[in-house]
């Protein structure tokens, strides 16, 4: 896999940085903010919105050049979810999905709807939240 990174210099602009086989994780440390790994094909929308899919087997594509979005989210089906007209979809991982686009109304709208098909839980953690979202986990029931 080989994505490339942003880095804004004074002088020239931007330069561009190519890493390969790294996690999601290290990207964030390394740029400090994870719209500079959009691709440059968009980098003029203005509106991002990452998600990012925990569990077990859940899994996120994008096809037709982010028209569609197919979500394994342990169902006995697929999810398959149209984006609208003024909204793009990127999968940089399997687990991390952005929804990018010049409306800021219809992001967060599409983004609020990915994640109503699975919304994280709050014992184990699991489901699609937003990359900057925390949750508050609960304790299960004690034995005794």
């Amino acid at each position: 896999m080989c994505c490339f990174i942003a880095l804004p210099t004074s002088i020239n602009g931007l330069e561009v940085i190519e890493l390969r086989n790294h996690s999601f994780d290290v990207f964030t440390h390394v740029s400090k903010d994870p719209r500079l790994l959009i691709p440059f094909s968009i980098m003029e929308a203005q509106f991002f919105r990452f998600l990012k899919i925990v569990g077990v087997g859940f899994k996120a594509r994008a096809e037709a050049q982010g028209r569609l979005l197919y979500l394994k989210l342990g169902y006995s089906h697929e999810v398959e979810l149209t984006v609208p007209p003024a909204v793009r979809v990127f999968c940089f991982k399997n687990n991390v999905v952005c929804c990018t686009g010049i409306d800021k109304e219809r992001v967060h709208q599409f983004a609020a709807a990915v994640r109503s098909c699975k919304p994280p839980e709050v014992y184990k953690g699991k489901g699609i939240m937003y990359i900057d979202e925390i949750i508050k986990k609960k304790e299960g029931k004690r034995s005794k």
